[in-house]
């Protein structure tokens, strides 16, 4: 189960961070919104994960998949470059992300 709650949490950090892109600076409400409630879930999903997942382990994966996640929904949704290096890059933290869950 921590590890279905750690995934949840990576994925709830791209949410909290495409919805502080989209805030403003904190000036539009709901992406405001979006922004405090999806941190907290992600952040308490974290700390119930690391309640059986060593913090190395999981802080690295959770931050992993925050921020491959959130440099893909820039790509597809934001108009942001997708650049084969930039690709590579993100499957490279993919990469690190699966053998860390692999030798856990």
């Amino acid at each position: 189960m921590a590890w279905i709650v750690l995934v949840v949490s990576g994925l709830l950090e791209t949410a909290w961070a495409v919805a502080l892109d989209r805030s403003a600076g904190f000036t539009r409400p709901v992406p405001s919104l979006v922004f405090v409630v999806t941190l907290v879930l992600s952040m308490l999903g974290l700390a119930y994960a690391l309640r059986e997942i060593p913090v190395g382990t999981g802080y690295a994966i959770w931050v992993g998949i925050g921020a491959s996640g959130t440099a893909l929904v820039g790509m597809l949704a934001l108009n942001e470059p997708a650049s084969l290096p930039r690709i590579a890059c993100l499957a490279l933290v993919v990469a690190g992300v699966v053998g860390l869950k692999i030798f856990h």
